[in-house]
């Protein structure tokens, strides 16, 4: 059973720094394990935002490539989601998410941004 906590969120003022952290427990095939994150705004549908297949492997949404950047530490079993130069409309809960034998999803952790 994968077990997802996500850590990180907070408030930030538009162009500022964030970086979230999704840890990962209960398995040994980490490495093997695309991880996505996922936001959910109030009123809104979760949104995919960005994905790691491997170390070298991402992909992003259009809303945040060339903002966001996704990254894994595979030792530590840990992905993260750097986000730089926030704007207001990237305010959500951030989940983490795997999908293999199922779908895993951590607790969510919330992302204000505000000035």
């Amino acid at each position: 059973q994968v077990q997802l906590v996500e850590s990180g969120g907070g408030f930030v003022q538009p162009g500022g720094l964030l970086r979230l952290s999704c840890a990962a427990s209960g398995t040994s095939l980490f490495i093997s394990y695309t991880v996505n994150w996922y936001r959910q705004a109030p009123g809104k549908q979760r949104e995919w935002v960005a994905a790691i297949l491997s170390t070298t492997i991402t992909k992003y949404a259009d809303s945040v490539k060339g903002r966001f950047t996704i990254s894994r530490d595979n030792a530590k079993k840990i992905v993260f989601l750097q986000m730089n130069s926030p704007k207001a409309e990237d305010t959500a809960v951030y989940y983490c998410n795997v999908a293999y034998h199922g779908q895993y999803w951590g607790q969510g952790t919330q992302v204000t941004v505000s000035s």
